[in-house]
């Protein structure tokens, strides 16, 4: 039956899920290797996001480490995620009765712990946490628009240039973005000036001095609740990865499973 799930941990794909899914999936090779399951190879890659263990102490029923790793890293490279996650959240939107293309973004970051793996790091005065900082943007539903992964000392403006440079001109419809006061100063006019044709305006978010306490800031809770699904995954509580690109095919993946979810709920109404 149609989503009923048949495998073996709670983090593999229902038959809903990879229904939704299998589309997006390049063609087999015709010549080569015989080919592999990417149904099992998939759910290995879901369940390591998912559980946070290392490459090689994959359960041994997603087959050798080598090969699911060979596949995730082959499908980073070719940009593959990053297609299959924009495909999947333009279909969330469309369902949830919005359009394709958003109109309005929320940006933020987060800084998180690096683990003893190589690779790019830096040390957060304000965190107090040598790792990486996370870079994203998201619409107003929490939904990824694009994530950039640098180093934990980098400045949250520096960081957002190189955000928006590489993703705003894929969303020309955004003409409002939402960020903190972490992100006010020289950064609102370099906003503006991104676009001469429908300029972007950066809103900064500030926090009353009158309030006390914890209160949730209009807008600004959008991104935070992403960031909330982030670190549900074990693998991304801290970063693991060598690579930055690693890093944000991640957060993609992330994403990727959560959207999938909600798609197939919605098709076995």
């Amino acid at each position: 039956m149609l989503g009923m799930r048949t495998t073996k941990y709670p983090c593999d794909l229902s038959d809903a899920e990879w229904q939704i899914l299998r589309p997006f999936l390049p063609p087999r090779p015709q010549r080569g290797r015989p080919p592999v399951d990417r149904r099992r190879i998939i759910n290995g890659i879901r369940h390591l996001v998912r559980s946070g263990c290392a490459w090689r102490l994959l359960p041994h029923e997603y087959g050798p480490w080598s090969t699911v790793y060979d596949l995730y890293r082959r499908w980073v490279k070719s940009g593959l995620w990053i297609r299959i996650h924009d495909a999947l959240r333009s279909r969330v939107r469309q369902t949830c009765g919005r359009k394709a293309a958003p109109t309005a973004a929320v940006m933020d970051s987060q800084t998180v712990k690096i683990g003893d793996q190589g690779g790019l790091r830096g040390y957060d005065a304000v965190k107090k946490t040598t790792g990486r900082k996370r870079h994203i943007l998201v619409d107003v539903m929490g939904l990824l628009l694009g994530a950039y992964v640098g180093p934990g000392d980098e400045q949250d403006r520096d960081g957002a240039q190189t955000l928006l440079r590489r993703f705003v001109f894929w969303y020309g419809w955004i003409a409002k973005i939402w960020a903190d006061g972490g992100y006010a100063g020289a950064l609102v006019g370099w906003v503006k000036s991104l676009r001469s044709r429908r300029p972007i305006e950066l809103e900064i978010v500030r926090r009353s001095d009158d309030v006390r306490g914890f209160k949730v800031r209009p807008r600004r809770w959008v991104v935070e609740r992403t960031f909330g699904w982030f670190v549900k995954q074990r693998r991304l509580v801290r970063d693991y990865e060598v690579k930055t690109e690693h890093s944000e095919a991640m957060l993609y993946l992330t994403m990727i499973s959560l959207m999938i979810r909600r798609l197939a709920r919605q098709t076995g109404k």
